[in-house]
């Protein structure tokens, strides 16, 4: 019998997560827990949506899935359950059975790997992490608690992706580089140096949002550039 599974946020996420399991088997998903008064009593894909997240004390034996996109938002959510008497042991971690997890890998509890990720040798994926279609991870990364990787990111080696931080589609990240917590980094970005905590950047190479690389520092465009950043991203694109 498949272990009962409640997924909290009635999300996008939560419907791919959905839609996995019901494809593969593991888990029943029973229903969804989200604040938004609007949902209860309707369903999403057929499951019904239960009611709002304190509801979780009315479900003492189903495992959970916290299903909301944004790292920062999901570590706020896991907060909240842990006031509600909510212990890790109760969080499931789904896995998409073609993704294969080497011996040394490890993936942590509440983590969602969908399919056509890959990890090769030695990688580390933390708790709550969302890791999205055909990422790929290689030796020794580490993707640290609420981080979230989407579609078609590429890590090289010994990246650290910090703590709810932020990669969007397509980007991809030089060995040896770390991204901040709580940082994003943009859509089709190529992250050369490390990136500071909690901030945003894009481009290629990428650089702080208002902050031209070395090629276009001399633009009379008026995007304000100091002298240390623009070297640091140069000296990431010389290496």
């Amino acid at each position: 019998m498949a272990t009962q599974l409640i997924l909290v946020a009635a999300s996008g996420l939560a419907r791919e997560v959905l839609a996995l399991v019901r494809a593969h088997g593991g888990y029943d998903v029973v229903g969804f827990l989200d604040d938004d008064v609007a949902r209860h009593g309707t369903t999403l894909d057929g499951v019904p949506v239960l009611g709002g997240i304190d509801a979780v004390t009315e479900h003492p034996d189903a495992e959970l899935l916290v299903c909301v996109g944004k790292g920062a938002s999901r570590e706020q959510v896991v907060e909240r359950l842990d006031g509600l008497g909510v212990f890790p042991i109760r969080y499931a971690t789904v896995v998409h059975p073609a993704v294969d997890v080497p011996d040394g890998c490890e993936v942590g509890v509440g983590s969602i790997l969908l399919a056509g990720v890959a990890m090769t040798a030695a990688v580390t994926v933390g708790s709550h992490v969302v890791v999205m279609p055909n990422a790929t991870l290689t030796h020794d990364c580490v993707l640290q608690d609420f981080s979230t990787v989407c579609a078609g990111v590429a890590l090289g080696g010994s990246v650290v992706v910090g703590r709810a931080a932020y990669l969007g589609m397509n980007a991809s990240v030089r060995e040896n580089v770390r991204v901040g917590e709580g940082a994003t980094l943009g859509m089709g970005a190529a992250l050369l140096v490390d990136q500071p905590d909690g901030e945003t950047w894009a481009g290629v190479p990428a650089r702080a949002l208002g902050v031209p690389t070395g090629i276009a520092r001399h633009r009379n465009d008026g995007w304000p550039a100091t002298a240390e950043h623009t070297e640091r991203i140069d000296e990431g694109a010389r290496a």
